[in-house]
Order: structure tokens, then sequence, then C-alpha cells
């Protein structure tokens, strides 16, 4: 990726980062679907009014508000509901590097390079040294939903990668669509309507400011960045930056939160940074060899010498203008 995609994408990772500390914070009394329906109904009104249609079918926009919306913040926001702290949180839920970059490499062909690789195992060693650093205060049924969500951005990620929509951000804002319906019918069956009108009822002025960073700053800004960055990009160099944001949530919880990093908590993220940094090393360009030099310079000569031959002189022509240049660089 170009110096500039790589600064959005660690902009992306921080904003994220932050978000579950905000998820965390506004949450309170409200039932988790509850508080994803407010976020996305934020996310679609007024924008779906003011930004264009992206030039998808109805059926890619559905998957991916159904596999990056509905099943990644529904799980997530349940686990989060059920006790996972949300430095632990961001940090599970990272598990979608991995399952983006296998689903990729199965689905899109997209093999990851040997750094990719090596990069991606470094970060997996990271999540597994914070979460074992954490010790047993995690609760199991978290830990399962939030790889759930993990495993559904996943899907989303490679969806988006395929369908490769110029504007990340028309792509956020239509997919939210299928969201808040869907979602608040599951609160209904799963907390029953009483717990629904009451959640509504103790939405406080926390609750509306982390719904204004979760849909504004979260979702339209970073999934905006995050979904042109897929367009343009490799899934798996654009997946391993999103490592950083436990890394970043983590960091804010200490700061704001007073919740200190353990040794394990601490190691595993310098593990996380290493494994992007490594991830995101740029491959060797192969030298190009002098025969193949001579090949291009032999035929470019043969068709400035032979009038009737100029096809032959535009290739070679060709030829060691594209050697020469990679040599340049």
């Amino acid at each position: 990726m170009s110096r500039r995609d790589n600064a959005l994408a660690a902009l992306v990772a921080t904003l994220w980062g932050l978000n579950f500390l905000a998820i965390d914070l506004g949450m309170g009394e409200v039932p988790p679907l509850v508080f994803l329906a407010l976020r996305f109904v934020a996310v679609v009104l007024p924008a779906v009014f003011l930004v264009p249609r992206p030039a998808v079918s109805w059926r890619v926009l559905g998957a991916v508000g159904l596999f990056m919306s509905v099943g990644q913040f529904g799980f997530l926001y349940v686990a989060m509901g059920v006790g996972l702290p949300p430095g632990i949180a961001a940090l599970v839920l990272q598990a979608q590097v991995v399952f983006t970059i296998v689903i990729a490499a199965g689905v899109l062909r997209e093999r990851p390079t040997v750094a990719q690789g090596v990069g991606v195992g470094l970060g997996v060693v990271g999540l597994a040294v914070v979460a074992l650093g954490r010790g047993g205060d995690v609760p199991l049924l978290g830990l399962g939903l939030c790889l759930m969500g993990a495993l559904s951005w996943g899907i989303g990620n490679v969806v988006s990668r395929a369908a490769k929509v110029p504007g990340g951000l028309s792509l956020t804002v239509w997919s939210g669509l299928v969201v808040p319906v869907p979602v608040l019918a599951l609160a209904l069956v799963v907390d029953g309507p009483s717990a629904v009108v009451e959640g509504l009822a103790a939405v406080d002025g926390a609750a509306v400011l982390a719904t204004l960073y979760t849909a504004g700053v979260a979702s339209l800004l970073g999934y905006g960045i995050f979904n042109t960055l897929l367009a343009r990009n490799p899934s798996a160099a654009v997946v391993p930056w999103v490592l950083l944001a436990p890394v970043v949530a983590m960091t804010a919880a200490w700061l704001l939160l007073g919740d200190l990093p353990t040794v394990g908590e601490a190691g595993g993220g310098l593990l996380l940074v290493l494994g992007v940094l490594v991830a995101l090393r740029a491959p060797r360009r192969r030298r190009a060899s002098a025969p193949a030099l001579g090949v291009g310079r032999a035929l470019a000569g043969q068709g400035r010498e032979r009038g009737t031959d100029a096809p032959r002189g535009e290739v070679g022509a060709e030829l060691v203008d594209l050697v020469e240049g990679a040599e340049a660089r």
C-alpha cells in the first residue's frame, strides 16, 4: 500500500480502538442490541438521503450489512454486555485478521506473502499472550461470542473486497439500512418488549455521546475509509493494521479508566505491533536481468533498421522502457 493508505489504515485502527471504550461507557442500562440498533439508526439517518447508493446490487449491500455490521457488532455488543472488558473485546475481535486472510485466500485467490503470513502469526501469538496474561476474569461466553463476531467481520471484509466499491462511505451507509430492523427484532426476542422499552427510556447523555461517536466517527468515518482501502488494496495488506486497535483500546482504558495493563497484556501488545510492521513490510523487487534488457534493445534496433517492421520495434522499445524502469525502481 502507499504511505497515504498506510496512514489512513493507522487512523482507522486508532478510531476503532477508542470505539470499544465508547461502547462500554455508553451502554449503561440500555440492552446491547437496542444500543446497537440506535447506533445504526444514527449511521443511516440522514446520511442515506445525502450519499448516493453505491453501484452494487442489493444482494451485496445486504451481505455486507449482515456480516460486517449485524453479525460483527451483534456478537460484540452482547459479549460486552455479559461482562467482556473493552480491552479484551478489542483484542479477541482481531481474530478477524486471520479469518479474513484465510477466507480471501480460498475465495478470492489472494495468496498472502511470506511477510504477511509471519506478521499475522506474530499477531496471533500476541493475542494469545494478552489473553493468557489477563487471567481468569474473562467470561468464556463473552470470548465465544466475540470470536463469532470476528468470523462474521472476516466474511464481511471479503465480500467488501470482492465488490470493490470505490466509495467506502456509500457502502457503509447503504449497507447499514439492513441493520436496525433485524437487530431491534432480535432484541425483542432476546430481551423482551418490556426490557426494550425500559432500555430506550434509560438512554442518557453518555449513551447519546457514545452513539454519536460509534456512528459518526467509528462507522461513517472509520468504515468509510476501511472499505475504500479494501476496494483498492489486497485484503492481506489492509486488515493487519486493525491489529493495532486493541493496543489503542488497552492504552486508552489505562489512561481513562485506570485499567493498568498486566505484563502479559503489555508484552502481547508489543507483539501485535511487531506483527503489523512485519506484515506491512514491502517485498523486495526483483532486479531485471541483463539478457532481458539486451533482447529488448535488439528488438527495438531491428524495428528501427526495418522500416516495415515497426510493430517489432515498438514492442522492443516498450520492453526496454519496462526493464529500465524496473531497474530504476
